[in-house]
């Protein structure tokens, strides 16, 4: 159990230090999205109450972690392209292009699906 505990916790760590450092989005979008984020859950709050707002944002958080984890595995650990991820290798250091498309596209959806199921 001690060992699958340190695994976790390796992943866990391995994703945050990817999620500071990253190039995939520019970084004043980085700290834009955490004041779109607590201004939604503000509004959804305001309109819907504490409860559904929590339900919404453990569905929203499980659907968003399984957009993450499904490009961990597809892209290696960050170091592999795939669908919008590229990975451009250089002489000095792994890079990346700006995430596009698919990404965005799965969050929003995984938005309207946690706004569905916890209206019903």
């Amino acid at each position: 159990m001690a060992s699958y505990l340190r695994t976790l916790i390796d992943g866990v760590q391995y994703d945050v230090d990817f999620i500071k450092g990253h190039t995939l989005q520019p970084t004043w979008y980085k700290v834009f999205k955490i004041f779109l984020v607590m201004g939604i859950l503000t509004l959804y709050w305001l309109f819907f109450g504490w409860t559904k707002t929590i339900l919404f944002l453990v569905i929203f958080g499980i659907l968003c972690l399984g957009i993450h984890m499904t490009y961990r595995i597809k892209t290696n650990r960050f170091t592999r392209t795939w669908l919008d991820f590229k990975v451009i290798a250089d002489n000095e250091a792994v890079k990346y292009r700006r995430i596009g498309g698919y990404y965005y596209s799965a969050v929003f959806l995984s938005a309207i699906i946690a706004f569905g199921v916890n209206q019903l």
